[in-house]
Formats: C-alpha cells, sequence, structure tokens
C-alpha cells in the first residue's frame, strides 16, 4: 500500500438494495529504512552501522516528538545553504507544532569515506520523503521528500552527526528546487 498499512475496518450493514458499506482506516506504515544492495561497499559493517543508528535516532525522536532528541542529530558546525544548527530547531518545532502522526522513509544508495582521522566524513547518498497529518486540514500530507540528497556525516562527541549536504550554498536556490534540510 505504499507506505500505508491497514489498520482496520467497520462493517456499516447493508443499505436500500443490497448494497454493504465497508468504511476503512488507514494509518502510516512504520518508518522504512533501507540500505540499498552495494552501498556500503566502502565502508565497514560497524561504521555503516554507526551511521545508520544516527538515523533510528532521528526515527525515535521524531515518533517522540522530542526536538532535543533531533537536534542531537545536527553538528555543532551544521550548515545547509545557510541553515544552522538553531535553525532547524526553529523547523522542527514548527513541524511538531503543526503535524501528528510524522512518518519517513529512507533508502540509503551509497556510504563513502572522504579524509581520515578527526577530519572524516561518511556521504551518505539516501532518497527520502517525509509525511504528516496535518492538523489544520486532518489530511496526510508530504511535507519533505528528495533524491539521491547527498548528507554529510561528521563523528563529533562519540556519535556520527549530520553536518550539512554536498554543494555550496548557491546565492540564489534554482527555479523548481528547494534545500531538503530535514535528514
Amino acid at each position: 500500500m505504499g507506505g500505508w498499512e491497514r489498520a482496520g475496518s467497520r462493517l456499516c450493514g447493508p443499505l436500500a438494495g443490497g448494497i454493504l458499506i465497508v468504511i476503512l482506516t488507514w494509518m502510516p506504515a512504520a518508518a522504512e529504512m533501507q540500505v540499498l544492495p552495494g552501498a556500503a561497499a566502502d565502508l565497514d559493517q560497524a561504521t555503516v552501522n554507526d551511521v545508520l543508528a544516527t538515523f533510528q535516532r532521528a526515527e525515535k525522536a521524531l515518533h517522540a516528538r522530542d526536538v532535543d532528541g533531533m537536534m542531537a542529530l545536527y553538528s555543532e558546525q551544521y550548515d545547509y545553504h545557510g541553515l544552522k544548527k538553531a535553525d532547524m530547531r526553529k523547523v522542527w518545532t514548527n513541524l511538531f507544532d503543526e503535524f501528528q502522526e510524522l512518518s519517513d522513509t529512507h533508502h540509503f544508495s551509497r556510504f563513502i569515506k572522504v579524509g581520515s582521522g578527526a577530519k572524516t566524513i561518511i556521504e551518505v547518498t539516501c532518497t527520502g520523503s517525509l509525511s504528516g497529518l496535518s492538523k489544520t486540514s486532518g489530511l496526510r500530507v508530504p511535507i519533505d521528500s528528495w533524491y539521491e540528497e547527498v548528507h554529510y556525516m561528521t563523528f563529533e562527541d562519540g556519535q556520527w552527526r549530520i553536518r550539512g549536504n554536498v554543494g555550496d550554498a548557491p546565492r540564489v536556490m534554482p527555479f523548481g528546487t528547494s534545500p531538503h534540510p530535514l535528514f
């Protein structure tokens, strides 16, 4: 069902003419996180597991609606097209205020180690999405989606954290594009 699973159904009884109405209720499925085959060929499994643990912590914070938990995922040097860690706190606070039942997907297609020692960066290529149930409309809406976005991960205070994304910040975003700072 494309990221959705059936939560239940209720029979509402026959109407005139022998028609039976069934009302189905739907809930978002558990988050989907997938490492595509061959994606992590350049890294040892322990490093891949540690990087994935960051996204698993994100999942827990997302479902707990925990802004501090989300902020723990971002590096102190976070910079994405001029957005800093403090900006991300505002973004997540607003998302938690405006949406409920947040759900995300992550499909990791490549992990590359760049540099060494304290300057090591893991470039994680990810395609995914974030959606939520709008508190205003009551509808499930897409909040963000990304295709082959490359996240910079840096090792800071004993764990991998999101530092930003590949690419220099353009002075003006090209028409039809938007930043995807969330994951």
